[in-house]
Order: structure tokens, then C-alpha cells, then sequence
């Protein structure tokens, strides 16, 4: 069996401020959701791809994006949790044990690429575990409680964490199992490996691999889509 894809887009959207939930949102005059898959059903590497929504939301996804454009692989939709780790959770559940990688990205970043989901399972069958990112641009300073500056952190060595992460099933699966047990709520599904003493490695991900939060992202987004038009360049 070939790796599968796991969506997270069950979140609210709220700073959106928008009645239309967040991955049914127009981008390029198509649900934002809809690109994240396009770039996963053209991937060589994906054989599945699963998508958690909100709770109620499973017939919507399938009636506004799934069905409406012409996805060669199998989709399959279900409900996610109220936290994303939750969610996350869900989906482990569906993926058969058999499975070599699952490769974990979020629903409001609609421009990954095929390279970038193909380079994230080839660094994968090495590392067991990675995470795209992208190096900071500014400098980092960490304060006191009161704003004061206590450090300036040394910016070569700081990375700003995206997704897709990547990694070997039973690691996955056990780093979750872990955290429900303990009741540790981390950040992403790196900070759960982490948690296990296993070492996460970073692949280069991309600036244009922004995560849509904010009416303002939503233009990013857009333009960015627009200048790959420009440049003939696919997802």
C-alpha cells in the first residue's frame, strides 16, 4: 500500500470572521479546500487521501468539493474533534496498518506542491520523522513577563515549523497514544515525537506556503495563486 494523506480542516475559522467556514472559502473562484487536495491527488507517492471536517460539515465537503471537481483518488471524509490534536487523532484512526508513511497537512495551507509533498516522504523513509519549515527572517528576542528583552535568540538556528509533517505510522500512532495518556496537548504532531525522545528533522519548506487565518491571508493567497498563473507553474 502507498503513503496516505491526512487533512486536518475541521477548525472555526474565527478570525476569518467570514459566515462561510474557512475551507469552503473562495480562492482563484474555488473553495480554498479544493487546492489543497489538487496538489495531493496529482502526487505520485499519495494513494489515499482522508479530510477531517467539522462535525455536520461531512455531507458539505463532499457536495461543495469532493464531488464537484474531478479527483482521481479516493477521498474519504470524516468528523474531527474540537482540538486539532484530536482531530489528528481521528484520522490516525482510519488509516490502515499496513500503511508505510502518513503525511499530515494542514487544510488552510492551500499552496503546497507536488514537489514539496514528493521531497517531505523521500526525506521520511530516512528520518522516520520531519517537518517542513522554512528559516526566520527576523530577529527573535525572548522577554520577561513585563516585555522587557532578557535575549536576543540566535536566528540561524531558529526555524518557523509548517506542514506537511511527515512520519512512519507506528511512530505517529505511538507519539498520540502517549500524549492522550499523559494529557499533554501539544502544539503540533512534531511536539508529540518529540515528547517520545525521537529526533524530528527539518526538510526546506517554502515562503508561498503560508496558512490561510485571516481575510488578509486570504489576498496573500490569491495573489500568490495568480502569479503562479503568470509563471505557468502547477501547484
Amino acid at each position: 500500500m502507498k503513503n496516505i494523506a491526512l487533512i486536518p480542516a475541521a477548525g472555526s475559522g474565527s478570525r476569518m470572521g467570514s459566515a462561510v467556514k474557512k475551507p469552503y472559502l473562495l480562492l482563484a473562484n474555488r473553495p480554498m479546500l479544493y487546492h489543497t487536495l489538487a496538489a495531493f491527488d496529482r502526487a505520485p507517492s499519495i494513494d489515499r487521501i482522508i479530510i477531517a471536517v467539522a462535525p455536520g460539515e461531512e455531507a458539505c465537503c463532499e457536495t461543495e468539493v469532493v464531488r464537484k471537481f474531478p479527483f482521481k483518488k479516493t477521498i474519504t471524509i470524516i468528523a474531527g474533534g474540537e482540538r486539532r490534536q484530536e482531530t489528528v487523532g481521528r484520522l490516525l484512526e482510519q488509516v490502515p496498518q499496513d500503511t508505510p508513511l502518513v503525511l499530515i497537512h494542514d487544510g488552510a495551507r492551500p499552496l503546497i506542491t507536488v514537489d514539496l509533498i514528493e521531497r517531505a516522504l523521500e526525506e521520511t523513509k530516512k528520518w522516520q520523522a520531519t517537518v517542513a519549515a522554512v528559516p526566520v527572517k527576523d530577529t527573535i528576542q525572548a522577554t520577561d513577563e513585563a516585555g522587557f528583552v532578557q535575549e536576543t535568540l540566535p536566528r540561524n538556528l531558529l526555524w518557523s515549523i509548517q506542514t506537511p509533517q511527515t512520519f512512519e505510522l507506528q511512530l505517529i500512532r505511538e507519539a498520540h497514544q502517549k500524549a492522550l495518556k499523559d494529557g499533554f496537548i501539544g502544539t503540533d504532531e512534531g511536539s508529540l515525537v518529540e515528547r517520545l525522545g525521537w529526533p524530528v528533522k527539518i526538510i526546506m519548506g517554502a515562503d508561498d506556503n503560508i496558512k490561510v487565518t485571516t481575510p488578509e491571508d486570504l489576498i496573500i493567497a490569491e495573489a500568490l495563486l495568480k502569479n503562479r498563473e503568470i509563471l505557468n507553474l502547477k501547484p
